[in-house]
């Protein structure tokens, strides 16, 4: 499944987008967004043709499908020991509008949300959409211990919310149980809704371990809102489809009104539900494929960036990137990025402070969800370039 010649690349011409195969110019390698070189399982196909061969396509309830539901619950309670309730959880057309819904719900104007450095753009960018303010407290890249007392001292009464992006994007850093645990503490002390996405919870390297936060105990857990989604795990960027789980009643009803769900403007597709569940009930052995093989990739892209002269990778604990440090080539991630796109045909993520905050300057990331050749060939025509 996770060999070369499973990827269909001319289809991924066709098909990829979002800074990918479809877009990029001819002959260039993308290690871009973070979305699979490979197809998904084929039970996920299989489910989606069978619903769709009865012609059917009616509306869902506003709270989703009862077995989307269901397989939701059935996953946090076996492989993350999270008792979830079926009926708090429910499907989001993607983990980034479950990400921009809980801070609309649970942020006025001028309230505060602290967010990691770097991470993705989408929690400032939701923040600052609904009218919040986002204040970055520093995690580097590595696996050190985070002082989150030093960050319990960017808490001002204006702060509502603090943003978990646990195994974090970029870095791959996966929070160890005890960092989570003092994050936890400090949120209930301070009455702070903690915002968890877990979108890449199954991609994590042994021996690192992923915790939910939610399992640590019922106090942290009833402050929490838990995100997923299932592009990362199983190829599904396309078909928009995330999960957003409260743990007590109050908060499923805040994020069920705030959804719009119920007036059938917003809504995930039926289609969608389909697959996810089935990718949930039927799909383990192909994520457990899936990241052995990135586990072999993940040797083979840190070994070959670390020799190039000025390249610094530090290997990460989950998230199938790759987060450079280039500031040794003396030149900005802007000027490596130009390089590399246009002598060594291949597409990286410059580390501008738009996708990930000013933390990650002088790196840059690059996606390694795809091939040992694609991956080898990519890494040849930088050292080409920059040796």
């Amino acid at each position: 499944m996770f060999q070369n010649n499973a990827i269909d690349f001319d289809l991924l011409k066709k098909r990829a987008y979002n800074l990918r195969w479809a877009t990029v110019p001819e002959g260039v390698i993308p290690l871009t967004a973070a979305d699979p070189d490979f197809k998904s399982a084929p039970e996920i196909a299989e489910a989606v043709a069978k619903f769709a061969k009865d012609r059917y396509f009616c509306y869902t309830p506003p709270e989703g499908l009862p077995e989307f539901k269901e397989s939701i619950a059935t996953y946090f309670q076996q492989r993350r020991n999270v008792p979830v309730q079926p009926e708090f959880a429910f499907p989001v057309d993607s983990a980034a509008f479950g990400i921009f819904l809980t801070c609309k719900a649970f942020l006025n104007i001028g309230d505060e949300a602290i967010i990691f450095d770097p991470v993705d753009f989408l929690f400032r960018y939701s923040i600052e959409n609904v009218g919040g303010k986002a204040v970055s407290f520093a995690i580097p890249a590595g696996t050190s211990n985070v002082d989150f007392e030093e960050m319990e001292k960017l808490i001002t009464k204006r702060t509502k919310m603090i943003c978990l992006c646990n195994p974090l994007n970029p870095t791959g850093k996966v929070f160890s149980k005890s960092e989570l645990t003092t994050l936890g503490k400090i949120a209930c002390k301070h009455n702070l809704i903690i915002l968890s996405d877990e979108i890449w919870s199954d991609i994590v390297f042994l021996p690192a371990v992923f915790t939910s936060i939610a399992s640590i105990n019922e106090e942290i857990r009833n402050q929490t809102i838990t995100i997923t989604g299932f592009s990362k795990s199983y190829g599904l960027a396309g078909l928009r489809i995330g999960a957003v789980i409260a743990h007590n009643q109050n908060h499923f009803k805040l994020l069920m009104d705030t959804s719009l769900h119920n007036s059938t403007v917003h809504g995930a597709t039926v289609l969608s539900q389909v697959a996810a569940s089935a990718a949930l009930n039927e799909c383990g052995y192909y994520l457990d494929n899936f990241v052995t093989h990135l586990t072999k990739v993940r040797s083979i892209i840190v070994d070959e960036l670390n020799t190039i002269p000025g390249f610094n990778c530090i290997a990460p604990d989950g998230c199938y990137v790759a987060f450079t440090n280039i500031t040794e080539t003396k030149k900005t991630s802007q000027e490596i990025y130009e390089l590399l796109l246009q002598d060594a045909k291949v597409a990286v993520v410059p580390g501008l402070k738009q996708w990930f905050g000013e933390g990650a300057e002088g790196h840059i990331r690059m996606s390694f969800a795809t091939s040992e050749e694609v991956i080898y060939e990519a890494m040849n025509r930088i050292k080409t370039v920059l040796i």
